[in-house]
């Protein structure tokens, strides 16, 4: 099982990388919380890895900190919960916030990530409640590195593109990105940046 993987960015299509190790070119899922915090394609990431094998298929799925992999994990000891979803919950709700929508009971925030319903929120927080130790430290693994390329077609079509991995509508996925006026910004800003409008 691969628990780490150390190398350069060869790709960075949120949340899909590659990333290169050993000479080898290794696909990973990761959830925006961690692609927030990625340098640009080029450079060295020291990421943690769950590995999930399929009879198909063996799935990686990557973190900067301990945490995120921490919730990922028990995320998917939730009845009905794969990977796909745990890692679409952690793209919507930052770490600390997860925590409290479980703690405070808040199905409504929960409840406005793509895939999950009503019923899947009040799994959430019947099986992760009593099971979630108090947030010790779910501060962001620094700063955002700026930079990166620029992709073909544009951050903003980009960005709308990985809305759209995460299971929002089209519709709904370009007016989150076009509700975001400044400019310049790199895919991960306006990912950032639609995803906290859309949360509103």
């Amino acid at each position: 099982m691969i628990g780490r993987l150390r190398g350069p960015i060869l790709e960075k299509e949120p949340p899909t990388l590659i990333v290169e190790a050993g000479g080898v070119g290794y696909t990973v899922d990761a959830p925006l919380s961690t692609v927030y915090h990625l340098p640009a394609v080029g450079e060295e990431v020291n990421l943690r890895i769950h590995t999930v094998v399929r009879e198909d298929a063996i799935q990686l799925y990557g973190f900067l900190t301990a945490e995120e992999q921490r919730l990922f994990v028990a995320l998917l000891r939730v009845t009905g919960v794969g990977a796909k979803l745990a890692l679409q919950v952690l793209s919507g709700l930052p770490p600390a916030e997860l925590w409290r929508c479980i703690q405070e009971e808040d199905l409504k925030r929960m409840s406005s990530v793509p895939g999950i319903g009503k019923k899947t929120a009040q799994r959430l927080v019947m099986e992760l409640r009593d099971t979630l130790s108090a947030p010790g430290d779910f501060a962001p693994p620094g700063a955002a590195v700026e930079g990166g390329s620029t992709p073909a077609g544009g951050p903003r079509q980009e960005a709308v593109a990985a809305l759209q991995e995460l299971g929002y509508s089209g519709e709904k996925a370009e007016q989150a990105v076009a509700g975001v006026a400044e400019e310049g910004l790199t895919v991960e800003e306006l990912l950032k940046r639609s995803l906290q409008n859309m949360a509103r």
